[in-house]
């Protein structure tokens, strides 16, 4: 599996104008890809991606760039040794480390070598994964800074209880999918009567959850709540995102405001770089659950949310920390502490990566669907060349070779930034780059 180029494109699509994605910390985000396409010398090509919301995705596409020189002219067979190879690379950690742009490129260009490896091996990625080893996955991974959590011992043992029963699993997943909770109608810009249509159309859907997002005027939030409360009925599983819009003391008044409305869950409710804030919160609003992950930026910040008793759900994100090889990790240290996953998606193609990552979790790792949900928006699949496909509220587990990471070659060109068609008549100026 010898790379001989990696070619980046900076997409942007103007999801601002119609207030898609609109929350209380990000009003009026352009969701963003920064892609990387990698070729190989038999013809092959693998697809990744990280995901921004508009400005500055010229800047993470730079940095997919500069990790050229770390993957072309070599064979990448061996993924745990590229994996550890680059994030371990002294000059590339000073700039994290394991965090931020350059970490979230090193997402990227993981996730195109696991899109070209499934797709060398004919297999979707989720089914690739499960069918490997204990031994096999746990030589994918970096263990620094979370043995005291979880070492390479308690990997095989979490791995090993999960295969018996692998085989019934997959087919399982095959015949029923995977569970989804939608965010589609919960956008902050959407006016009261387009949420409660949208609550309706869910239910119709066959979805069992949906999420609101929260955080910007607290009566508004009591007023939209009391809407979908409504439409949905008494019990029906209703999580709020704040966002990370609030100060601790606000967080646990402000969710004690809108107690009365049942919230499943809150999510990111502060920084998510705040451990012991999200404990405080966690204990303060308990028995409300506290779901947080979009915006962690490695193993090491979720080992301590586990430790720390902070959250109740763990939302991984899978573009957001160094690919798949540390999502793998961070799957077995919820496994570890028995916190279920229930994946941030949504954006661009972020449903189409981590529906790989949870099933692969369902059948290898955890073994349960049990209060687990993946994160599902309609939003730009269309663009994809394998979209994700939803049936009565649930994934479809995918059957088409690879990550489902690719675009169509008429989105790449119809989108890109700044001459792309789109942008040169959606509005009469474009946003700065």
């Amino acid at each position: 599996m010898r790379v001989v180029a990696l070619e980046t494109h900076d997409i942007r699509f103007p999801t601002s104008l119609e207030l898609d994605g609109s929350d209380a910390m990000n009003p009026d985000p352009d969701y963003s890809a920064a892609y990387v396409v990698l070729r190989t010398d038999e013809g092959a090509k693998g697809h990744g991606f990280a995901f921004t919301i508009g400005r500055g995705n010229d800047i993470q596409t730079t940095a997919i760039k500069a990790l050229e020189p770390y993957v072309v002219g070599r064979d990448c067979s061996d993924l745990g040794a590229v994996y550890r190879d680059i994030v371990g690379d002294s000059q590339l950690r000073w700039l994290g480390p394991e965090k931020g742009v350059m970490h979230m490129a090193i997402s990227a260009v993981m996730n195109a070598l696991w899109d070209l490896r499934a797709k060398l091996a004919g297999k979707p990625l989720w089914l690739l994964l499960a069918e490997l080893s204990p031994e096999e996955i746990v030589d994918l991974l970096d263990f620094r800074y979370i043995t005291d959590a979880l070492t390479q011992q308690d990997a095989l043992d979490i791995l090993r209880a999960a295969e018996p029963g692998k085989r019934a699993r997959i087919e399982q997943l095959r015949a029923d999918g995977f569970p989804a909770y939608t965010t589609s109608p919960g956008w902050l810009g959407y006016d009261d009567d387009k949420l409660r249509r949208l609550c309706k159309e869910a239910l119709d859907e066959g979805f069992t959850q949906i999420k609101l997002k929260v955080g910007a005027d607290l009566d508004d939030d009591k007023r939209r709540m009391r809407i979908a409360r409504e439409v949905c009925g008494t019990g029906f599983p209703i999580a709020v995102d704040a966002n990370q819009r609030w100060d601790v003391e606000t967080a646990i008044a402000w969710i004690g405001a809108l107690a009365e409305f049942e919230p499943w869950w809150v999510e990111e409710p502060t920084s998510p770089d705040d451990m012991l804030g999200h404990a405080a919160i966690a204990r303060e609003i308990a028995p409300i659950p506290v779901a947080t992950g979009e915006h962690v930026q490695n193993r090491i910040v979720f080992k301590q949310l586990l430790q720390a008793g902070a959250i109740s759900f763990l939302q991984l994100d899978a573009a957001r920390v160094g690919g798949v090889n540390e999502n793998i990790a961070i799957l077995l240290l919820a496994a570890k502490f028995g916190v279920p996953v229930c994946p941030h998606a949504g954006g661009v193609g972020l449903c189409e990566l981590v529906q790989h990552l949870a099933m692969f979790d369902f059948i290898a790792v955890s073994g349960s669907m049990d209060g687990r949900v993946i994160e599902y928006i309609d939003h730009l699949h269309e663009h994809f060349v394998d979209p994700v496909v939803i049936e009565n509220g649930s994934y479809v587990a995918p059957l088409a070779p690879g990550f489902s990471s690719a675009l169509r070659a008429e989105s790449l060109a119809e989108f890109a930034y700044p001459w792309g068609p789109v942008w040169n008549t959606a509005n009469e100026s474009p946003p700065i780059s």
